[in-house]
């Protein structure tokens, strides 16, 4: 049985078990396409097949092509990564902690690397933590704002975000959160465009990436692929507007999230990562310098910083994190076929991204899944058939 096949029938068996609807996968080794794989639906209610023009919501997956805007400006001396944000951000002149129960001023001020290497102490949204519950109620307002009054702007989310108290002292834990989401925001203010207009500006226009955006125009809507959630009855469609975006993506949103917002194809994203392998290169053309890559993806946090990292997923162990991705620093203890080196991260709705750099070899994965436990079990076991395979 060939490859090919092998990614058919692993797809299909997830998509009969009810595991996931449909997903698709592609590799490429040296920049070249060594497979295509797809099977399943994209939307089952009308019977539409999986296929290789198919847009998903990359949700944190979007955070690998926010944190190498950030390492651009860097490299063009257009911010310093070790500055206070309030720098570039005024709203937070003042940061606050919650220290003992209570709300104290930071004894380290929040700097843009913390932001990279979710070490800054800003949560998403979570219960049972004042900070938590803080990032929720300003998500909320977010949300409500896309259908009833003004949306909120990106501009204006960094206002509110502002108001949300540390979980700890600066640069002392990690803590998955909206980092990059405030780094959007930053790169507004510094750049004097849209985070949007300076992505398509610096990547999207120079790599061909047609179909990735924040929002997915009429023309492109039956392209998007439905989300799924289990119920008793099997798979049914989950309308979510999760981390206040837009279901549909229908409607060029007031917010660009630098942490969830983009939409995209495995095309277009294997553009994006086979620059970043190709150590900034793409057909010819210098997107990014060779040495902001290597920076880029090399990690950043220390293993003190890293408990929680592994508290929260622990199938990442092996690995550390900085700038927004996982980089594999131990192969012999993750749950992954996986190099030293390599990186990449996934989404909430289970698209993954992985680069290999040792073995030039990127793998990407598409599917839209709430509640990815099963979708995991899928990405695993498909990414070590590839590297089985490949390497």
């Amino acid at each position: 049985m060939d490859i090919k096949t092998k990614a058919e029938k692993l797809i299909y068996q997830a998509a009969e078990r009810g595991d996931i609807a449909g997903a698709n996968i592609l590799v490429l080794k040296n920049g070249r396409e060594v497979l295509y794989a797809e099977g399943g639906l994209r939307d089952i209610e009308n019977s539409v097949p999986m296929s290789r023009d198919t847009i998903f919501r990359l949700y944190s997956q979007t955070k690998p092509v926010t944190a190498a805007a950030a390492i651009l400006m860097a490299s063009r001396g257009d911010i310093d990564l070790a500055a206070d944000i309030a720098d570039y951000l005024p709203e937070f002149a003042e940061q606050f902690v919650i220290k003992d129960g209570e709300k104290k001023p930071v004894s380290r001020r929040i700097t843009v690397r913390d932001l990279l290497n979710m070490t800054s102490g800003l949560p998403y949204p979570f219960e049972g933590h004042p900070s938590g519950e803080k990032s929720g109620e300003v998500f909320w307002k977010m949300t409500r704002s896309l259908y009833d009054g003004e949306p909120v702007t990106t501009k204006k989310f960094c206002e509110m975000a502002a108001e949300i108290p540390c979980m700890f002292e600066p640069g002392s834990e990690f803590q998955y959160g909206i980092g990059a989401d405030l780094i959007g925001g930053l790169i507004e203010r510094i750049s004097g465009m849209t985070f949007g207009e300076y992505l398509r500006e610096n990547f999207f226009e120079p790599l061909g990436m047609e179909d990735t955006d924040f929002y997915v125009p009429t023309e492109k809507q039956s392209r998007l692929a439905k989300v799924y959630d289990y119920s008793e009855n099997g798979l049914k469609e989950n309308k979510t507007d999760n981390l206040s975006m837009r279901y549909m993506r229908e409607v060029k949103p007031a917010f660009e999230s630098g942490g969830a917002g983009l939409c995209s194809t495995l095309d277009d994203y294997g553009k994006f990562a086979s620059m970043l392998i190709n150590g900034g290169e793409f057909e010819g053309k210098r997107i990014m310098p060779e040495y902001a890559v290597e920076y880029l993806t090399r990690g950043g946090i220390l293993p003190e910083q890293r408990a929680n990292l592994w508290f929260w997923w622990d199938w990442m162990r092996g690995y550390g994190y900085g700038n927004f991705m996982r980089v594999c620093e131990d192969e012999n203890n993750t749950t992954l076929f996986s190099s030293k080196g390599e990186y990449g991260w996934d989404g909430w709705l289970g698209t993954f991204f992985s680069n290999e750099p040792k073995y030039s070899l990127t793998f990407l994965l598409g599917v839209q899944q709430t509640g990815i436990g099963k979708a995991g079990t899928l990405t695993r076991k498909l990414k070590n058939l590839v590297m089985g395979e490949f390497v």
